[in-house]
C-alpha cells in the first residue's frame, strides 16, 4: 500500500497540472489530528474547479489521473442521487488505497465547521478558497442531548423491543435484525455516547458509528455491549436483547441525572412485563 506522501504528492501533482484544478481540501479523519493514523483511512479530497462539466461522469478522466481502481462507485450514477449538479467518485485501488473525490465549483468554499486542510490554493485565498480555513474539532464532539432527545431515545429504545419479540415469536428473522439493530440498537449507541459525555465531559468524539467506545468505556461496559451482539439463532437473540435491557437503563439514569432529566420508570417496567409475556 502507497505511503500518505505518496497519494497526497499524487493528487498534488494531479492537481498542478491542471489549470482548471485551482484548489485542493483534505476532510474526514486525515484531517482531523484527534484521530488515530492507519493505513485504512480514507483520503477525502475535494478539487476546486473553474468548471464542474470536464469532471462530471468522466471515468476515463479518472483512470488517466489516478490509476484505474479495482472498485468504483459513482454515486450520482445509481438510484437515490440528488442530480445537484455534484458529482463523487469513490475509489478503491489494488494497493488498498481509498480515496474519495469531491468537487468544489460556482460559489466559494462553505466552512461547515468540518476539520479541513487546505493542501493547495493557487489563488491565494481570491478564488474559491477562503485565505485561512480553521481547523474546528468541535465538528465530531458529542452533541448533549436535549430533553426531547433524551425522551425519544428512551421510549423508542423500550417500545421497538415489542417488535423483536413478535418478531421472533414468528419466526421472521429479517425483521428481527432490521428492527433490532436499526432501531433498538441504534437508541442503545447513541445513549451510549451520551453517557460517555457524562463521564469525559462533551468536548471529544465518540468516533463515527462507536469507533472509539472501545477506549472510552470501562472495560466491563465495553464487553457488556460487545456481548450484546448475536448470531441467527433465537435463544442468543433472546440473549442480546436480556443484555440491551440490562445495559439501557444505568446508562441512560446517569444521563438524566447529569442532564437534569426524568427516567420513565413505567416505561421499562411495561415492555419488560410484555416481554416477559410473550416468552413464556
Amino acid at each position: 500500500m502507497r505511503t500518505e506522501h505518496e497519494v497526497l504528492n499524487l493528487i498534488l501533482n494531479i492537481a498542478r497540472a491542471d489549470e482548471r484544478i485551482r484548489g485542493v481540501l483534505l476532510s474526514g479523519s486525515r484531517a482531523n489530528k484527534m484521530v488515530p493514523k492507519d493505513c485504512y483511512q480514507d483520503y477525502d479530497i475535494a478539487f476546486a474547479v473553474t468548471d464542474m462539466k470536464p469532471f462530471y461522469n468522466n471515468p476515463d478522466w479518472i483512470e488517466a489521473q489516478f490509476g484505474k481502481p479495482c472498485i468504483m462507485q459513482m454515486p450520482e450514477t445509481l438510484r437515490g442521487a440528488a442530480h445537484d449538479g455534484n458529482f463523487f467518485y469513490l475509489m478503491i485501488f489494488p494497493d488498498g488505497v481509498r480515496i474519495d473525490l469531491s468537487f468544489i465549483f460556482d460559489d466559494a468554499y462553505i466552512d461547515d465547521g468540518e476539520p479541513v486542510m487546505v493542501l493547495l490554493d493557487k489563488d491565494d485565498g481570491n478564488g474559491f478558497l477562503p485565505p485561512i480555513i480553521t481547523i474546528c474539532e468541535k465538528y465530531w464532539h458529542i452533541k448533549p442531548p436535549t430533553a426531547l432527545d433524551y425522551r425519544s431515545n428512551c421510549n423508542n429504545f423500550w417500545w421497538c423491543l415489542n417488535n423483536v419479540a413478535k418478531g421472533i415469536m414468528r419466526d421472521e428473522l429479517p425483521y428481527v435484525m432490521h428492527i433490532l439493530h436499526d432501531a433498538v440498537r441504534v437508541n442503545l449507541h447513541e445513549m451510549i455516547t451520551w453517557y460517555i459525555g457524562t463521564q469525559h465531559g462533551f468536548n471529544i468524539s465518540a468516533g463515527k458509528d462507536g469507533n472509539f467506545f472501545k477506549k472510552l468505556l470501562i472495560p466491563e461496559l465495553y464487553t457488556q455491549y460487545a456481548a450484546s451482539f448475536s448470531d441467527s439463532n433465537y435463544n442468543n437473540i433472546w440473549q442480546s436483547v436480556d443484555v440491551m435491557c440490562a445495559m439501557f437503563p444505568p446508562l441512560a439514569i446517569a444521563v438524566a441525572d447529569y442532564c437534569g432529566f426524568s427516567y420513565h420508570q413505567d416505561e421499562e417496567d411495561g415492555m419488560r412485563a410484555y416481554l416477559s409475556m410473550i416468552r413464556k
